[in-house]
């Protein structure tokens, strides 16, 4: 139970009989060099004053590359402090198009991340929830600049944002919670060698055991029987 840290711990044992404080189970995972797995700052708050637009994918059939992409940002956890990561989805492939990972959460690498994906491509859809980042009127110009629909998430739900959070879940359960990182070019490294494993060599069942990468750019060689 990597989520359990030392109070709850100590709580269970004792319930369990067995008489132990909470600071000497702290001293024990110290010595184990073991940590609880808590949950990262909020990334989700608005900004009041800022538009906040409806979302366009309710019964919506996504059946092409770059119809639809979700961005979003997520926190990856360090041995001291937290690095900040936004990514973008395409919905159709669950190819990660562009990512970056920042030390700060300036507006920059949002910008910046979005800028490089479409030198590449351009979807019709982006896809976000209401955090103060997307609903920034430098990231919607550039949306608008480019013709590109704004949709965003439904207030507190994740759900319409499912195939980022599904990614984020499979990032951080099969590579960052492996994995001790201890500087932020150790992080990245880890980063990127996930999504490189993610997009071009992890097979996924609702893609009929295709990649991501097979499916958005149409390498077959990159398929799982």
């Amino acid at each position: 139970y990597p989520f359990l840290g030392s109070r709850r711990i100590a709580a269970i044992l004792n319930t369990e009989g067995e008489r132990i404080h909470r600071n000497t189970v702290q001293k024990y995972m110290r010595e184990m060099g073991i940590a609880a797995i808590y949950p990262g700052p909020s990334l989700s708050k608005r900004n009041l004053e800022h538009r906040i637009y409806p979302y366009l994918l309710r019964g919506i059939t996504i059946d092409r590359p770059n119809q639809v992409w979700g961005i979003d940002i997520t926190y990856i956890r360090m041995r001291h402090g937290w690095m900040y990561l936004v990514a973008i989805l395409d919905w159709y492939s669950r190819y990660v198009v562009d990512w970056q990972l920042d030390q700060s959460l300036e507006i920059g690498f949002v910008i910046e991340t979005v800028k490089r994906a479409l030198l590449v491509n351009k979807p019709e859809i982006i896809n976000s929830d209401q955090g103060s980042h997307f609903t920034s009127p430098h990231y919607i110009e550039l949306l608008k600049d480019q013709n590109i629909r704004i949709s965003m998430d439904g207030k507190g739900r994740a759900v319409d944002n499912i195939f980022t959070e599904r990614f984020w879940r499979s990032l951080k359960y099969e590579e960052v919670y492996l994995h001790d990182y201890v500087s932020p070019k150790e992080t990245r490294k880890g980063v990127n060698r996930y999504i490189e494993f993610y997009n071009h060599y992890r097979p996924h069942q609702s893609l009929q055991y295709r990649t991501p990468a097979s499916m958005y750019i149409g390498n077959n060689t990159c398929t799982f029987a």
